[in-house]
């Protein structure tokens, strides 16, 4: 298929772009957030074709993958046709809602010949979506191998721009976990977190980094702490399993469901997250061991494959 869809969200895009379709994803001179084109910290393949907004109206398009609210507009103006009832149309949720829980109604809820696809279940819980046809394709992960070495008795967290985002991504939380291992923060401007949380720079080191690059970077920390409060199901942790990472997170959302037995400690006392950074920081067997449980768990419900065919046979039904 030719599956047209905004460059919102590399990490998933970088997973969808491994299947069978030519993905079209809008590009405009300033690259600005309606046309990012083709990501420069993601290996995409060929497939993922940029093409500028006056060209679409005389491009065939099988369907539309849309991710945001306002681009039904964008889509309806650029393509000529309106989402849903002139072109296939799924409307792909990353988010937990995040109105009142759980009478937040779905910006895609009311829309005709849209189906909503959530990635993950407690999503689907959560959001009220109203008659509009539903499913879950939970995430796939591009494996990039069993890299962890834990060399570096640090703590690795990844999260976008954390100061912004604050609570719901747990940055209030960093300057008490700092004391149980020194932090290293990947992802966009995280590069003056210590001072604006007054703690010193090596307790709390902030990164950007390429995709590639930092899951080399990860696999070099000893243990992978997620302290996220209230977000869909973050993808750096996903990726941290797949590097055999032992993993440390709040028992929010769907990282209960993620992380099973065996695999990571996952609670809502602060305390026990605490002593267990501090525990995989001092047993790098225990560590190790953990890590191995982490990376099997995540192959298991969180490979490629399954993702791919899973998308492949909700646009069959869609297009059907």
């Amino acid at each position: 298929m030719r599956i047209l869809l905004w460059h919102v969200h590399g990490s998933w895009t970088t997973a969808f772009a491994q299947g069978p379709h030519t993905c079209l994803v809008p590009v405009t001179p300033d690259r600005g957030p309606d046309g990012l084109g083709r990501a420069a910290t993601f290996d995409w393949p060929e497939s993922v074709v940029e093409l500028p907004p006056e060209r679409l109206r005389e491009t065939d398009v099988d369907l539309l993958i849309l991710q945001r609210p306002h681009e039904f507009e964008l889509a309806r103006q650029w393509l000529g046709r309106r989402p849903g009832p002139d072109v296939p149309t799924v409307y792909l949720e990353h988010n937990a809602p995040g109105g009142p829980v759980p009478d937040t109604r779905h910006p895609a809820a009311d829309r005709p010949g849209v189906t909503i696809v959530h990635v993950t279940h407690f999503n689907r819980l959560m959001w009220d979506c109203g008659p509009a046809p539903t499913a879950v394709v939970e995430h796939g992960i591009v494996d990039p191998g069993p890299l962890w070495t834990g060399g570096l008795e640090r703590a690795a967290v990844v999260v976008n721009e954390p100061l912004r985002r604050g609570r719901t991504t747990g940055t209030d939380l960093l300057g008490y976990f700092s004391g149980a291992a020194p932090l290293d923060v990947f992802g966009m401007r995280t590069e003056h977190l210590a001072e604006h949380l007054g703690l010193a720079e090596e307790r709390c080191r902030g990164q950007e980094l390429t995709q590639s690059r930092l899951h080399r970077a990860l696999a070099e920390r000893r243990v992978y702490l997620h302290p996220v409060r209230w977000t869909s199901l973050g993808l750096s942790l996903l990726e941290a399993m797949h590097l055999g990472m032992p993993v440390v997170a709040l028992a929010t959302t769907e990282v209960a469901e993620a992380v099973p037995a065996g695999a990571g400690v996952v609670s809502n006392r602060l305390d026990v997250l605490h002593d267990a950074v501090r525990g995989f920081i001092a047993e790098p067997e225990s560590a190790r061991e953990t890590g191995r449980a982490a990376r099997a768990a995540a192959l298991a419900r969180y490979g490629l494959a399954r993702f791919l065919d899973d998308w492949d046979r909700l646009l069959k039904e869609v297009t059907r």
